[in-house]
Order: C-alpha cells, then sequence, then structure tokens
C-alpha cells in the first residue's frame, strides 16, 4: 500500500496502490539538482497530485515543529516514475492525465526552488496541498479538472508569497532533467518497488523509507511523536524492508469525503 499513483476521476475515488512501479534504467547517470548547504535532518520527496505524501507531509510537519527538525521537500514525479508502464492498460482511465498534471506542478516547483533556495518548498508544497485536497467538491464532480491550470498555478504561487511569473514554467520541458534526477535518487535510496512518500532521515546516507502511508494525521502530539519514533526505529534496522495491512480508513481529506477540515 502507499501512493504510487493519483486517485481516479470522479466519485468513485479509486487508488491504484498495490502494483510495483518499476524505475527506468535510462538517464541513471543524471545528477541530481544542487541540494542547499545546510545539512537537513530529514529529507521528504514528494508529488503534489499523491494524496498519501500529502498527508505525511502534514504528520512530519507537526513532528518537525515539535522536535525542532529541519526538512528539505525534495521532488519525485509519478508521471517519470511511471512512463515504461503501460497507462491504456495498467491504470484506471484518467492517471496519464493525473500524473502529467503533477509534472506540470512539480516543473514549477523546480522553477521557485532556482529562485527562492530550497527554504520556500515547504510553503509552495503547503499551498499545493491546500489547493488540492483542503476544498469541497460537488458530488460526482471531478476535482482535478483545474489541477495544474495556469488559475490553480497562480494561486497557489500568490499563496506561497512567490512570483507569478513561475508559472510559465508549467510548459517549460527543460525541468524534466531536475524532476528525473530526484526521482532517480529518491527510489535509488529505497528500491524501486515504492512511490511517494519517501524519506530519509540523516540525509543523505541515513535510512530512508517509502511511508509511513497514513489515511489521517494523529490527532495528538503525542501520537504524531510516537509514529516517528516508531519510523525511525524501524528504518534503523538495515534488514527491515515492511511492515503492510490493506484494511485501512478512508483518507480524511475535504475533497475527498466532503467534510470541512
Amino acid at each position: 500500500m502507499g501512493c504510487r499513483s493519483v486517485v481516479g476521476p470522479g466519485a468513485g475515488l479509486r487508488f491504484v496502490l498495490e502494483d510495483d512501479l518499476p524505475m527506468s534504467d535510462k538517464s541513471r547517470d543524471q545528477k541530481p539538482s544542487e541540494l542547499p548547504e545546510h545539512s537537513p535532518d530529514i529529507e521528504f520527496f514528494w508529488d503534489p497530485v499523491c494524496p498519501f505524501a500529502w498527508q505525511t507531509s502534514r504528520w512530519l510537519r507537526r513532528v518537525a515543529q515539535l522536535r525542532g527538525l529541519t526538512v528539505d521537500w525534495r521532488f519525485i514525479n509519478l508521471s517519470i516514475l511511471n512512463e515504461e508502464r503501460d497507462y491504456d492498460n495498467e491504470f484506471p482511465e484518467g492517471y496519464r492525465e493525473s500524473h502529467d498534471r503533477g509534472r506540470r506542478m512539480l516543473r514549477v516547483a523546480a522553477a521557485v526552488r532556482a529562485a527562492e533556495g530550497a527554504g520556500a518548498m515547504d510553503r509552495l508544497y503547503r499551498a499545493f496541498g491546500e489547493t488540492i485536497w483542503h476544498r469541497e467538491v460537488d458530488d460526482g464532480a471531478d476535482f482535478r479538472a483545474d489541477v495544474a491550470t495556469s488559475d490553480h498555478l497562480t494561486q497557489v504561487l500568490d499563496r506561497a508569497g512567490v512570483d507569478r511569473l513561475h508559472a510559465d514554467a508549467a510548459a517549460d520541458p527543460s525541468w524534466d532533467a531536475e524532476l528525473r534526477a530526484e526521482t532517480i535518487e529518491a527510489v535509488g535510496r529505497t528500491g524501486d518497488d515504492v512511490g511517494t512518500p519517501i524519506i530519509t532521515f540523516g540525509p543523505p546516507d541515513g535510512p530512508s523509507i517509502f511511508g509511513p502511508v497514513i489515511s489521517s494525521v494523529p490527532e495528538t502530539d503525542e501520537e504524531c511523536l510516537a509514529l516517528y519514533d516508531a519510523t525511525v526505529t524501524l528504518c534503523g534496522f538495515s534488514t527491515f524492508s515492511e511492515l503492510k495491512r490493506s484494511a485501512r480508513p478512508r483518507l480524511d481529506l475535504p475533497v475527498i469525503t466532503g467534510r470541512p477540515g
């Protein structure tokens, strides 16, 4: 289980969670983008179209605030991750378009990072997440219809306090090499049979994990910290790879539940 792809279209929201999505071998010699000079406590690889990554990021922000940890928000793109897959036969209708929307948003994120630095990624990712997942939509409506459009990107950039002109990067494929390099780096730390979120503790050489995959953010500070400590402990064992269960509550996000949150 985990966010290896994005929610399906329409009212009957579906997730492709179990299929392994191998990474292409091409362009593995590309180098990741230049990273900030400081050494963060955690690196978090995200694609804005993944609701599970968004939930995990909300939990991790809370932990970081409680523990005084620093987080670098880096990129992993589901469109690049899945480019060798047969979308017509292996994914529900609309997934190719959804993943392409993620690529457009991450191109914008890469442009913002180049201009503003890695420190801008926290508020930019927050702006993406809040405008995609924390809103209500009409029953049966495709909530993705306006995601990664020019209007949406402008709204996100305004919310993050950065130049609107970065929205033009959505249509600029020159940013894809950077997205590819970071996607390759992320799955290189965990293995190819994963998606997003990927977290590295004590990067770049510390342990990495795909997950934790959560449907909602733990309610209390104590629960958030307990989940964090358990995750770090498990990741510290080099022979540990997976705990898993498919039974889980529904994703607790307003765009899915219809409830404010």
